[in-house]
């Protein structure tokens, strides 16, 4: 699927877009830039959360291109413009993490390695963080560091809908009884999410929040529904796996971690508790963020970003914007 570009959010120049095959031979999507300013920094490698698309990026590809960093992103199996391996193609079906851990090695190993220069940087957003996490927590881990937004280290209990305990078990009945395809209770094909700006829990942000439905209404395959009682399932086990202490021990690159304060769907409290486990976090809380924070205001942003520019030592004239 080629990359869409619209008059508000044009793909920025110089992209090379195309699909790698996945640990099991289906075709994700993905693209990358060089960086347009120098001095190089090595390459940013973007991974977007559940539900996400490589277009809702194009400004923070520009934003990392000026700092110097060539950038290269991936759609997850299921979702964006990636082959979705269920019938129904707003499923985002998983049956275990340990598929978005192949798939990112296949992306690692096939677009980044041969053609994007190091050091490599991961730069996650929830879901997108998660995975990360798990890669970083493996022995021959490609990043020398991470900037993790709003990881998905626990769901909040007004996204879960009931205790913590009684959804990990509802999920593993429902893989038990073969309803492992079946949307979640409630659920249904259309985006998890609503799509009306007032109330809504991503961003405060009205003009980014409009956009990010404009590409959504040009390209209607980018959605997603509702998640699987399978990939909730799967969630579910792969963050209390991130919980116990033994994980957070293993992860040795140095990370930078942003929580949002006014965050709806991860429980930013977890994610406080869990960047103190680690050997070597930063942990910054922007307390009037949403849960996109790379989708948030302009102040929000600024902030994000003079955080970011402190953290990798970068000048501030390398991130005006030309």
């Amino acid at each position: 699927m080629q990359l869409i570009s619209l008059a508000r959010n044009p793909v920025p120049t110089g992209a090379k877009s195309g699909t790698f095959k996945g640990y099991d031979g289906h075709d994700l999507r993905s693209a990358r830039w060089e960086a347009t300013r120098g001095p190089r920094r090595g390459t940013i490698c973007i991974f977007e959360g559940r539900t996400e698309f490589i277009e809702k990026y194009f400004e923070t590809v520009g934003d990392l291109r000026r700092r110097g960093f060539a950038v290269a992103i991936m759609d997850w199996r299921g979702q964006g413009g990636s082959a979705r391996p269920v019938g129904d193609p707003r499923k985002g079906h998983i049956h275990s993490f340990s598929e978005y851990d192949r798939d990112l090695r296949c992306f690692m190993r096939d677009v980044v390695l041969p053609d994007c220069p190091p050091p490599f940087i991961a730069l996650g957003h929830s879901m997108g963080s998660h995975i990360a996490l798990r890669s970083m927590g493996e022995p021959g881990c490609w990043f020398d560091s991470a900037v993790l937004a709003a990881p998905m280290i626990e769901l909040t209990r007004e996204v879960l809908g009931f205790p913590r305990g009684l959804v990990e078990f509802y999920a593993r009945l429902g893989v038990a009884s073969r309803f492992g395809r079946s949307y979640v209770r409630g659920g249904s094909d259309e985006p998890g999410y609503t799509t009306e700006f007032e109330g809504n829990m991503l961003s405060s942000d009205l003009e980014r929040f409009r956009r990010n439905r404009q590409i959504e209404r040009a390209a209607p395959k980018l959605l997603l529904g509702s998640p699987t009682i399978g990939w909730l399932d799967a969630a579910m086990r792969s963050m209390r796996q991130m919980r116990h202490e033994d994980f957070a021990s293993r992860v040795r690159v140095p990370a930078l971690i942003f929580g949002a304060g006014e965050d709806r769907i991860v429980d930013t409290r977890a994610t406080e508790l869990f960047a103190a486990r680690l050997k070597s976090a930063t942990y910054v809380l922007l307390p009037d963020a949403r849960h996109e924070i790379l989708q948030e205001n302009d102040d929000i942003r600024a902030r994000f970003w003079a955080t970011f520019d402190a953290y990798f030592d970068i000048p501030e004239n390398n991130a005006i914007v030309a």
